[in-house]
């Protein structure tokens, strides 16, 4: 049904300018802060150029919670421990971002204890780009990025919001099917936030 209803949002509302497709944010609040997670529910193996296509719209996103994101490339590699197709697609995307956006805050191929722990990342990599625990999680394949959230979802006793859908040209969002009213009110909100600020910019650009 999700993919049914995405085919609908890409022939109606179509993309943002630049961006060939779109992804899913999944928010996870726990007692430890609130991680995003992507993509867990759109690209099934996105390629490297992908990966950091999905970055820069997470990046966007989580700004508009208020926090300034911090992105960790995942990966069952720690900085070129691994030389396998997966490791050096994450090692490529994490390159990548930084080339183009130097200013977003973001590090990797790294694995998930590493990019929650900066004291274990220390160890790997003293000098790693990365401050403090890293909030935007990237995965590598959808399989990974969904069974995480999942798994964090049922025994992190965690309070997810989302899927949050990213890249659509106006705010669209598809809600799951288990999704709880406390889940439709959340997503409501975030739709509603986006709106505002597109109209903003909207007003900004007619009279500025």
């Amino acid at each position: 049904r999700y993919m049914s209803h995405l085919r609908h949002v890409r022939e109606i509302i179509g993309f943002l300018p630049g961006v060939s497709d779109f992804a899913a944010l999944s928010l996870m609040i726990t007692s430890k802060g609130a991680h995003f997670i992507a993509d867990t529910q759109v690209r099934p193996n996105p390629s490297a150029e992908e990966l950091a296509e999905i970055a820069v719209l997470a990046a966007n996103h989580v700004q508009r919670f208020a926090m300034k994101p911090k992105i960790a490339f995942v990966s069952h590699s720690d900085f070129g421990s691994y030389d396998t197709d997966s490791s050096r697609k994450m090692r490529r995307a994490a390159a990548l971002l930084r080339e183009k956006h130097p200013e977003i805050e973001s590090d990797g191929e790294m694995q998930g204890d590493t990019a929650l722990s900066e004291a274990a990342r220390k160890m790997v990599l003293p000098h790693s780009k990365l401050e403090g625990a890293a909030n935007v999680l990237i995965m590598p394949t959808l399989d990974a990025a969904n069974v995480a959230y999942q798994m964090i979802k049922t025994l992190g006793d965690a309070l997810p919001v989302g899927p949050i859908l990213i890249g659509p040209a106006r705010p669209a969002h598809i809600l799951t099917p288990g999704v709880t009213a406390r889940g439709i009110l959340n997503m409501t909100a975030v739709a509603a936030v986006e709106a505002q600020e597109r109209a903003g910019r909207s007003q900004a650009n007619l009279f500025g």
